[in-house]
């Protein structure tokens, strides 16, 4: 669960960031989430509420705004394709997403001796917008943290970074814009994907953190796992000369380079699609051939 304090305040309230997916209105999820709230003490929420998502084609644009405001998602979709996309999406993103009618559609099923029948498809129709969208958020998916790095080619963007510095949030809110974005990560010691070296097509951008920002959230990251932070991973020291290797190696390979640590997801997103459009005018003016893929 995702929750910020407000200092000074009384009792040191905390927020709760809510994501409701609503297929309808929007009722049962507000309902839900709103009895469910009033049983927590000290908790104020924000609260962002999606209705009559009933379209494959509706998920990134819903990815990228949980991808620039963690929270937790609560969601009543029930056509499996499109609650398949949102939850490995949210997975992705390492975000908790509930399905509202869970676990009592599976007891009841299991009282009843009957079995649990939801509609697999959303019976989408194909139109361009679609297309791009869906299609950027499946290549996310499946080019998220470093997987399926032999080839990457069909990128228009490869994010590289050390671990924890808003690659996965920035794909998916790239996604959201119809932008195929791979990301991989720099292991201390490990080379680099052959993939990522050979890639002639894609932007490559490098996205560096602050050390001490850095080890504040890969700690957190731990002590949400319950696992030892006391590590190399959240070491400050080390995590200087693991920040500082990877800006070298940026440097060395002329990729250019955003610094993450004081701007949000749609910051540096937005600073990566303009570098896009950068370069696509300065291939346009060389005279060399475009995919016409837009940047929207």
């Amino acid at each position: 669960m995702t929750t910020t304090t407000k200092p000074g305040s009384p009792n040191m309230r905390k927020t709760l960031v809510l994501h409701l997916v609503s297929h309808a209105s929007g009722e049962l999820v507000e309902t839900l989430a709103r009895k469910a709230v009033a049983q927590l003490e000290g908790v104020e929420v924000e609260r962002r509420l999606w209705k009559m998502v009933r379209r494959l084609g509706q998920i990134p644009e819903v990815l990228g705004a949980i991808a620039s405001s963690p929270g937790y998602v609560l969601h009543s979709i029930s056509h499996t394709d499109i609650r398949q996309a949102l939850e490995e999406g949210c997975r992705r993103l390492d975000l908790p997403c509930h399905f509202a009618l869970e676990p009592l559609i599976s007891r009841l099923a299991e009282h009843a001796g009957a079995a649990v029948q939801f509609h697999y498809s959303s019976g989408d129709a194909f139109d361009e917008d679609y297309y791009h969208r869906v299609e950027a958020m499946k290549y996310a998916l499946a080019h998220d943290d470093g997987m399926a790095s032999e080839n990457l080619e069909g990128a228009d963007v490869i994010l590289v970074g050390v671990s924890r510095a808003t690659k996965t949030p920035t794909c998916m809110y790239l996604a959201s814009r119809g932008i195929k974005a791979a990301n991989v990560p720099l292991v201390p010691g490990a080379p680099l994907p052959a993939g990522l070296i050979n890639a002639q097509a894609p932007l490559i951008v490098g996205l560096i953190v602050d050390p001490a920002r850095l080890a504040k959230v890969r700690s957190a990251r731990l002590q949400a796992l319950q696992q030892d932070a006391n590590t190399d991973y959240t070491d400050v020291d080390a995590l200087r000369k693991e920040v500082l290797e990877a800006r070298r190696l940026f440097i060395r390979r002329a990729w250019p380079v955003i610094d993450v640590t004081h701007r949000s997801i749609e910051q540096a997103a937005s600073m990566i699609i303009e570098k896009l459009k950068a370069r696509a005018g300065n291939a346009l003016s060389a005279g060399t051939p475009m995919d016409g893929k837009p940047l929207q």
